[in-house]
C-alpha cells in the first residue's frame, strides 16, 4: 500500500515544475507533533510528513526540499482520502484485508524483535572482538613484489637473460622490450599473492628468492617472460573497516539462529507433509 502511494508521487513529482510555497516550519526547528495539514479533520503532522519525505530520498535527484516536502504531502493527503473511501465502501471488512493487515503486522513484529533483540545487541566491541579472532585464524598468505619482461619469444626471452648475466638492469631492459602494459614503469607489478595471476607464472614468481629472476623463460598464455622477485612478505590483513558490514551480517546471523532455535520447540511445530518436513530438516541442518 505504501509503495503504491509512494509510485504515485513520483508520478506527481514528474509533472511540479512550479516554485512551492513554504507550508511548514523548517523540520528541524518545527515540533514533531506540529499539525501541517488536515484531512477530513484529520491531522498530518510535522513528524508524518518528515518521515514520508525520507521514504523519497534519493528519488527526485537535486528537487528543492520544499517540493519534495510538497510532493510527499500530497501523497499524504491521496492515501488518507482513498483510506477513508476505501473504509465507506467496507473494504476494510473484507477477508482479504484483513488477512494482509495480519501479514503486515507480522512483517513488522518480525522486523522490531530482530532489531531490539538481535541487531541492536551487537557492539562495537563484540565486532572488534570478533574481527580479532577471524584474523588470528585466517590462513596467513604471502605475497610478492614483481617485475616481469614479456616478449613475444622464447629466444628473445633468452636473450634478456643474459643480458641480466652480464649486469643489465631489469627495469631498464623491461622499458626497452617488455610488451606488457607495466613496461613504461619498469615492469613492476606490484604486490600480489597466490591467485591473482595465471599459474604458470605465480609458480615461478613465487619461487624465487627476493633479488633472484627466472633463469629460464616462463611460458604463458601471453608469451614470454622473465621475472624478477624484489620482495617477499606476509599479506596484511584486510582493514577492520572495510570488513565491519560482514562481520555485522554474520554476527547478527548466529544470533538469530540461536534464538530462533531457542524458540522453535518440537511441540510448537508440526509439518504434516512428511516430504516437506525433510526438506525444512535439511534447510534448517544447514543454517
Amino acid at each position: 500500500m505504501q509503495k503504491r502511494h509512494l509510485a504515485a508521487a513520483a508520478l506527481l513529482a514528474t509533472t511540479v515544475s512550479f516554485a512551492v510555497p513554504s507550508f511548514a516550519q523548517d523540520s528541524s526547528s518545527a515540533s514533531d507533533e506540529t499539525v501541517v495539514a488536515t484531512v477530513a479533520g484529520e491531522p498530518i503532522t510535522q513528524s508524518e510528513l518528515q518521515s514520508t519525505v525520507e521514504k523519497f530520498q534519493g528519488q527526485f535527484g537535486q528537487m528543492p526540499e520544499e517540493q519534495v516536502r510538497a510532493i510527499a504531502l500530497s501523497s499524504l493527503i491521496d492515501m488518507k482520502v482513498i483510506a477513508e473511501a476505501a473504509e465507506k465502501d467496507g473494504i476494510d471488512e473484507t477477508e482479504a484485508f484483513k488477512t494482509r493487515m495480519e501479514e503486515l503486522r507480522q512483517e513488522e513484529l518480525y522486523n522490531a524483535f530482530f532489531d531490539q533483540k538481535i541487531n541492536s545487541e551487537i557492539t562495537p566491541e563484540m565486532l572488534k572482538e570478533r574481527y580479532d579472532e577471524e584474523i588470528a585464524n585466517a590462513p596467513k598468505q604471502e605475497e610478492v613484489h614483481a617485475r616481469h619482461i614479456l616478449v613475444d619469444s622464447e629466444e628473445e626471452a633468452q636473450d634478456i637473460i643474459k643480458q641480466l648475466d652480464d649486469g643489465a638492469d631489469f627495469a631498464e631492459l623491461a622499458e626497452q622490450h617488455s610488451t606488457g602494459p607495466s613496461a613504461s614503469n619498469g615492469g613492476d607489478l606490484g604486490y600480489f599473492s597466490k591467485g591473482q595471476m595465471v599459474p604458470e607464472f605465480e609458480e615461478a614468481a613465487f619461487a624465487l628468492e627476493p633479488g633472484a629472476y627466472t633463469e629460464t623463460p616462463v611460458k604463458t598464455q601471453f608469451g614470454y617472460h622473465v621475472i624478477e622477485v624484489e620482495d617477499m612478505r606476509e599479506k596484511a590483513p584486510v582493514p577492520f573497516e572495510q570488513i565491519e558490514p560482514q562481520l555485522r551480517q554474520l554476527i547478527a546471523s548466529e544470533k538469530y539462529n540461536e534464538v530462533v532455535s531457542k524458540l522453535k520447540t518440537d511441540d510448537k511445530i508440526v509439518i504434516e507433509d512428511k516430504d516437506l518436513q525433510e526438506a525444512y530438516d535439511n534447510v534448517n541442518k544447514m543454517q
